[in-house]
């Protein structure tokens, strides 16, 4: 979670005037750095991999100073931009968007000081025996310094930046505005409903109370795991504004190159990442959907993955769990009626749209499936898939084949999913997901008679159908 960051910081811009001023300079620097001839490229292209995104490192700076200075709402959509830029810019460009990933502009010292003393009183470095007033990370909404109590407790402090709260809903009637007007939209597509969802969601985020209180069901859900740690958090100085937690030590996940670690622990790491998220989805109900690489921590020495942020988690609802269930089965049996039962189910198909159109969408769908619809480990290193999905959504794009706006509730869930699948591209990790999902996606009377689906085999499954009467289940 380490980032460098400076001390003198600068304040985060509140009114709404002042950040759609400086959201609309973002955009201006983005285009220019493109220039006209590469948004004509974009614009016509259907070559796929060969159309990246070109920016100049000055141009590519200028936009992530830009972002990174505002915080909040605008920095979190440069943030997913950044998760894997390799599919969409070009490397140049990707390495310097990654740095949004955990480096936000720190807020000045005066600042800081004006909140810790709103939250936690005015002689609030008297329970302190040590304070690092250098944050170790800042990211969209806050920043982290570590710390050690009187009593002998190391703490990791996320504090809050000033105005963000404040500043999300003008953030999101911006980012309205701007989609509704320049094009970034399908024609006919609604953005408002999701908009709508996004704005509730960063609400949560920025409440530290809930982000404490989903950390302690998700340790809870966690328990004594020996492949995982969930700080505890710490109530008596925890405010809305102010979350404290044990401090753990690890490097960010993505950092976990060749030429520091095997393959065998990269794919042990990559396939850890991957079995939690089909936990989350079908055993806790219960999901953390900020894939931000900067949340995960690993300790080598203990060889424990650190779960931080839980800002984003979120209950998943029985129907959407039902429905992932379904477009699995489907696109694994390759029964295209199934798929778009599971996609209608989703929202991701309205009932009436044009047959030509929904089996496009089933195409994308299917193709989309790939990294479990293969007999083995997908190796994620040479694959290809990102790039071929992001043409393939641009050619629908393009079409106009997108007019149907999804169940909103499925866009963070589809964020953490493609947040995981990026993450073990980034670490050139082979992973089996197909034999990770197979025992949740079993008739529910076979899945009762395993005890951990998580860790079930093919044998298992095999006894555990055996024990139920095919005519029960007929």
């Amino acid at each position: 979670m380490a980032s460098k960051t400076s001390t003198t910081g600068l304040a985060v811009p509140s009114k709404r005037l002042s950040r759609l001023w400086h959201m609309g300079r973002a955009t201006t620097d983005f285009a220019a750095g493109i220039g006209l001839r590469g948004m004509i490229d974009m614009a016509r292209s259907r070559e796929g991999d060969g159309q990246r995104i070109r920016l100049s490192p000055a141009a590519t700076e200028r936009l992530t100073n830009r972002l990174a200075r505002m915080r909040g709402a605008v920095m979190k959509m440069g943030q997913l931009m950044s998760m894997d830029g390799s599919d969409v810019f070009t490397p140049e460009a990707a390495e310097i968007m990654a740095t949004l990933r955990d480096r936000a502009e720190p807020m000045p010292l005066s600042q800081l000081n004006r909140v810790l003393t709103a939250e936690l009183g005015k002689d609030w470095n008297k329970q302190f025996k040590r304070f690092e007033f250098q944050p170790i990370a800042a990211a969209s909404i806050g920043q982290v310094h570590r710390a050690e109590t009187r009593d002998g407790r190391r703490l990791a402090l996320k504090v809050q930046f000033p105005g963000v709260r404040e500043s999300i809903d003008s953030d999101i009637a911006n980012l309205g505005f701007l989609s509704s007007n320049f094009g970034m939209m399908p024609e006919g597509f609604d953005p408002k409903p999701m908009l709508e969802e996004a704005r509730l969601q960063l609400h949560q985020e920025a409440d530290y109370e809930a982000e404490a209180a989903s950390l302690q069901a998700y340790r809870a859900l966690i328990g004594d795991d020996p492949d995982f740690l969930v700080p505890a958090v710490h109530e008596d100085l925890s405010t809305s504004r102010v979350l404290a937690m044990d401090f753990a030590n690890g490097v960010s996940i993505d950092q976990l190159t060749a030429s520091q670690y095997s393959r065998s622990e990269r794919n042990r790491v990559a396939t850890l990442m991957s079995r939690l998220m089909i936990r989350e989805l079908f055993d806790f109900a219960l999901m953390q959907t900020d894939p931000n690489f900067g949340n995960f921590l690993y300790d080598a020495e203990s060889r424990r993955i650190v779960l931080l942020d839980f800002g984003a988690t979120r209950a998943v609802p029985p129907a959407l769990i039902d429905g992932y269930r379904v477009l699995a089965r489907a696109t694994i049996a390759n029964d295209r009626a199934g798929i778009r039962q599971g996609a209608i189910a989703l929202g991701y198909i309205g009932d009436e749209i044009p047959a030509e159109q929904a089996a496009r969408l089933i195409d994308l769908v299917s193709l989309s499936s790939e990294i479990i619809t293969s007999d083995g480990p997908y190796d994620f290193g040479s694959s290809t898939l990102f790039e071929r999905v992001f043409a393939r959504g641009r050619d629908m794009f393009q079409d106009k084949q997108f007019s149907h706006m999804p169940e909103p509730a499925t866009m963070f869930l589809q964020r953490k999913f493609a947040g995981i699948f990026m993450l073990c591209r980034r670490l050139r990790a082979e992973v089996d997901l197909r034999a990770m999902l197979e025992p949740y996606l079993l008739d529910t009377r076979v899945l009762g008679t395993l005890t951990d689906p998580s860790q079930a085999t093919r044998s298992d499954i095999a006894n555990a159908a055996d024990q139920v009467s095919p005519a029960t289940l007929a």
